[in-house]
Formats: C-alpha cells, sequence, structure tokens
C-alpha cells in the first residue's frame, strides 16, 4: 500500500491553493544527543519538522481547520512538541469556530521521551472536548497505521470516524504484542474492514473519495439551525376510520415502505452512520446524518428489513440510538426517530446484554433531550422496544402504524390463553394511530391510500414532506422542556 505523505493527503482533500500552515517551530528544550540525531535524521528524512501539521485551507470552498500526522517523522509518534502543537490547533479551531478534520497517523506515544509524552493524551483529548462542547464538528479519517496513545485519544473522538482501506488500527501494535507474548496478533483484528463491521467506525473510505464524504457530512453539521423558513405544512387529510385489525394486518406486509425507502423518495441528502462507535452494532437500526429538504437531523430509523425471527433488535440498537442522541445534543441538531418493529429481542442474550437497562436509558436521555425531537411511527410498534422511541415534542403517526405494549397476539395469550382473541384485545388496548391521535399522542395522521405497500414512493413522500414541516418548524420554535415531553401521557 502507498502510503500518503501529510501534504499529500492536505493536496488531495483540501482546495488547490487554500492551505495555510498554523505551525510555528516547535520547542524541544534539552535533548540527548541520541535523541537531537534522531529528531534531525527524521526531519532530514520527512521534509518537515514535526509528526503533525496543523493549519486551515477551504474544502469545497468550505473554511475548516486540519490535523494530520506526518508518518515518515519517526513513525507519527507523539512527543511533547507534537503535542503542544495539535493541542494549540485544536484550541484555536474552537475559537475561530471552525470545523476540524483529523487525520492521524502514528505508532502511538514518542518512547524517546517516555512518561511525559505518555500523558499528553490527557491534554489532548480535553483539547478536543472542548472543541465538541462547542458545538463543533470534529470528523476523523484514520490512516494507515494509527495505535497506541493516538488512537486511544485524538483518533477516537469523532462525531463522525472513517478510515482507510486495510489500514492497521487498534490500541496494542502487533509488534509489541508478539514481543510481551511470544505469539503473533490473530489477523483481521486490527484492521479498519474489522472495525466497521463491529460498530467501531462510521466507513472505510479511499482518500480519493474522502473529500465528498467529510463534504456532504459538514453540509448537514453546519446546515442553518437559525432561519431556516418555515415548511408550509401540507394539507390534512381525512383519515378513513380503518378497522384496528385491518390496520395492524397492513402494517406486518412484507412489502411495506421502511426507513430505507423513506430515505430514498424523501430525504434531500444522506450520510449513514455505523454502529455505537463501542464495539457495537444492530441491523435493526439505522443512523444516519439526514437533510429533508433544508432541514438537517440526525436520523434514528428502526429498521424492519434488518430485523428478522434469528435476529430481533436488541439492545445493541439501543445503545447505538443513544449514540444518535448524544450526537444531536453535542451539535444541536434535531433528531428523528422512526418506529417500525415487531419488538425488541426476547432471549437470554437480550437480557444478559441488559435489555431493560437500555430501554430505560433510551426513554431518559430522549424525553430530556436539549434539542429538537421528531417521532414518526412508520409501522408496527411492539413492546419496550418501540417505545424507547417515542417520547419527542412531535409526533407523526402513518395511519396503519400502532403501538402496544406487547404484539396482540401476546396480550390475547396473557388474558385468554389463545392466540385467537388478538384482534379484540388490539381494538381494547387502542393501539391505533387514530386512537393515539385522539388521546393526543400522536399530532398527526398521514394517509394512506389506501395502503403504504401499494404506493411506495408517493406515501413517503407525502410523509417526508410532512417531515420536513415539522422540523423546519422546530427548529424555529426550540425543544420542549421534559415536562412538556411527558405531559402528552398524562
Amino acid at each position: 500500500m502507498t502510503r500518503l505523505t501529510a501534504a499529500d493527503l492536505i493536496d488531495l482533500v483540501l482546495d488547490a491553493g487554500s492551505w495555510t500552515s498554523w505551525d510555528v517551530p516547535p520547542e524541544r528544550g534539552a535533548l540527548s544527543e541520541e535523541y537531537a540525531a534522531a529528531i534531525a535524521a527524521a526531519t532530514a528524512k520527512s521534509g518537515v519538522d514535526e509528526s503533525v501539521l496543523s493549519g486551515e485551507g477551504l474544502m469545497r470552498g468550505r473554511r475548516v481547520a486540519v490535523v494530520v500526522g506526518e508518518f515518515g517523522f519517526l513513525a507519527g509518534s507523539i512527543g511533547r512538541a507534537a503535542a503542544d502543537r495539535l493541542v494549540t490547533a485544536i484550541q484555536r479551531a474552537t475559537a475561530e469556530g471552525l470545523p476540524l478534520l483529523a487525520a492521524p497517523i502514528s505508532g502511538g506515544t514518542r518512547m524517546q521521551e517516555g512518561t511525559p509524552a505518555f500523558v499528553q493524551m490527557v491534554r489532548i483529548s480535553q483539547a478536543v472536548a472542548a472543541h465538541k462542547s462547542s458545538g463543533l464538528p470534529y470528523l476523523v479519517y484514520l490512516r494507515n497505521p494509527t495505535t497506541g496513545g493516538v488512537m486511544a485519544s485524538w483518533g477516537s473522538l469523532g462525531h463522525v470516524t472513517v478510515a482507510e482501506p486495510d489500514a492497521l488500527v487498534g490500541f496494542l501494535g502487533p509488534r509489541v504484542y508478539e514481543a510481551l507474548y511470544n505469539k503473533p496478533f490473530p489477523e483481521g483484528v486490527q484492521t479498519s474492514e474489522n472495525l466497521y463491521a463491529r460498530g467501531i467506525i462510521d466507513a472505510v473510505v479511499a482518500p480519493s473519495e474522502i473529500a465528498d464524504i467529510l463534504d456532504r457530512a459538514l453540509s448537514i453539521l453546519l446546515a442553518p439551525r437559525d432561519g431556516v423558513p418555515v415548511v408550509a405544512a401540507p394539507a390534512e387529510e381525512e383519515i378513513p376510520d380503518v378497522e384496528t385489525w385491518d390496520a395492524v394486518t397492513r402494517s406486518r406486509r412484507p412489502d411495506r415502505p421502511g426507513v430505507r425507502r423513506l430515505l430514498r423518495y424523501a430525504a434531500s441528502d444522506v450520510v449513514p452512520l455505523n454502529g455505537t462507535g463501542q464495539g457495537e452494532s444492530d441491523p435493526g437500526l439505522l443512523i444516519a446524518l439526514v437533510k429533508f429538504g433544508q432541514a438537517p437531523c440526525v436520523f434514528l430509523g428502526q429498521d424492519r428489513r434488518g430485523q428478522t425471527a434469528d435476529h430481533p433488535m436488541g439492545p445493541e440498537a439501543l445503545r447505538e440510538a443513544r449514540r444518535g442522541m448524544r450526537l444531536a445534543s453535542e451539535l444541536g441538531l434535531p433528531l428523528v426517530t422512526v418506529i417500525d418493529t415487531q419488538g425488541a429481542a426476547l432471549s437470554p442474550d437480550a437480557e444478559n446484554g441488559g435489555l431493560a437497562g437500555e430501554i430505560a436509558r433510551c426513554l431518559a436521555d430522549l424525553v430530556t433531550l436539549d434539542a429538537p425531537t421528531l417521532c414518526l411511527m412508520l409501522g408496527e410498534g411492539n413492546g419496550g422496544g418501540a417505545l424507547a422511541l417515542l417520547p419527542a415534542d412531535r409526533v407523526v403517526a402513518a395511519q396503519h402504524a400502532w403501538l402496544s405494549p406487547l404484539p396482540p397476539e401476546g396480550a390475547s395469550a396473557i388474558v385468554h390463553r389463545d392466540l385467537e382473541h388478538a384482534p379484540e384485545m388490539a381494538r381494547q388496548q387502542q393501539v391505533r394511530a387514530l386512537d393515539l391521535h385522539a388521546r393526543g399522542i400522536v399530532d398527526r395522521v398521514v394517509a394512506e391510500k389506501p395502503d403504504a405497500a401499494d404506493e411506495p414512493e408517493a406515501f413517503c413522500q407525502r410523509v417526508g414532506a410532512v417531515l420536513e414541516h415539522e422540523l423546519s418548524a422546530l427548529l424555529a420554535s426550540g425543544p420542549r422542556t421534559p415536562a412538556e415531553r411527558a405531559g402528552r401521557y398524562v
């Protein structure tokens, strides 16, 4: 694999001629003769004076701050001078209100400086945290290799994190592992592809494509929150009083459009994310940065395509949802949740994974979120796994969507000890979108003509128009209080 230098990557990602360095000559203090010679050799070899370059430039015409590693300088290792440069650049990006792009490449802490270099991870992490606390995007591109203290600090704190194909990415370098344990590190673990499969990073992206994905992410993350025109509400249509069990049956049609078709037909831009960032992902939840018209949001959608009898939605999906809630809070973006689930997993693995606790934490996080929230009930809404994404400032429902403590068949089994009373139980439990609208739990019902599965594109566009209106109105009004959100259930 050809390794790009820091200068190569800057030229590839930033607009031609737009790079301005922020760097000043490093202050090194007293060095041993051997270390001074190593620094001099690294400078001559790499053509740079430290393992990190910092500065600013334009990416697709947008001003951005950049910190980028240089592997040719002592394997990209981080000592005190490199840490000073990083912290100074991150703080400047924060002070100037710039999104920060980081492209680490490193073997980790500089061994010639030992513990005084090792503890710089604290300063770097604090600077990144302060940048994010200011509501500014921090986007990371992990390069080959990124290991040790770099991966365990500024390499793992991105709002969005992507990596180079076939990159060695992990904590403990394989050479160190082999020296310590006298056996090779297992193959295929410390790779960008494995990190993606495990839900630790959001994508694997070639260097030639990085500018495009970063630009698309920033177009959503930096989209205006103030002054977005409030889109007129689509005309309300009369909703036929469809019988409850008919609505339930229609919601279960395998050809009913789910979140993927909704985004395909209704969103103006979508940047998929992946997993919790902490080693878990669940195909039953789709997380993305999305725009409906001009309105940006973090999008959390229960994906009917990813939920199967063999793999129902598990606690990992709810932890992934909570990552989306944190993103919305940190970046001041509205949050859209979509309910469409046959129910969370009922299994020993789900119990061992803390399913009940994750439902509780989702409810608590969502009802107290300091960002505008919008819930769409799109299809089935079974149990606590559905309820976990419900509490919001506004709730919209498809005509045949519904919400219930258990599948109606489960309620029938409890009350009647059979499954035959499921239609009766559904009616008694008032599960329909129309019933919930009458009680004030749902704010608006979107018509199906007569069934979303029979008109998927038109239905999704109709829902998208409602979401665009609701989001633009929420951007103007701001979030409700937790008490106001909970009050609709009184």
